[in-house]
């Protein structure tokens, strides 16, 4: 449904906002572990993260990155999503049509329109703090 760069952002937010909420601060290496993505592409995606504001990275021994719990609370999965530029989800012809919108749509504009609607509420009501805090009460989990 996402690409893997989406799918790793939202792993990688959730971990070091839960990390963050428990007093610690992850390397790249822990959350390259913990999410399950390659290094390489971990560091990527952190950098974005941290670009766009979502992730605090501090450099040094005792560096790492952090999502503070009253961030965390004001990032949503939308947020996540612009800071890693992942727009052809939104904007984007689910049968790749260049030209596709509401006067020369696809044959399956009307019924993605409305899933698509869907999605956006659920991306922009989802903060990751709840998302951590779900996984730190064990009512998710995120099994690799």
């Amino acid at each position: 449904m996402f690409s893997k760069t989406c799918e790793y952002a939202f792993r990688a937010a959730v971990v070091v906002a839960l990390a963050s909420k428990n007093g610690e601060r992850l390397t790249l290496t822990d959350i390259a572990k913990r999410t399950g993505a390659p290094k390489a592409f971990t560091a990527k995606v952190l950098q974005a993260l941290a670009r766009g504001g979502i992730v605090n990275s501090q450099r040094g021994p005792n560096g790492g990155f952090d999502l503070p719990p009253l961030h965390a609370k004001k990032v949503n999965l939308r947020m996540i999503m612009d800071a890693i530029g992942e727009e052809a989800f939104h904007t984007g012809c689910v049968m790749g049509l260049k030209e596709c919108n509401s006067i020369d749509p696809c044959p399956l504009h009307v019924q993605i329109t409305r899933v698509k609607e869907e999605m956006h509420r659920v991306l922009e009501n989802t903060d990751v703090l709840s998302l951590a805090e779900e996984l730190n009460n064990g009512t998710t989990r995120l099994k690799l």
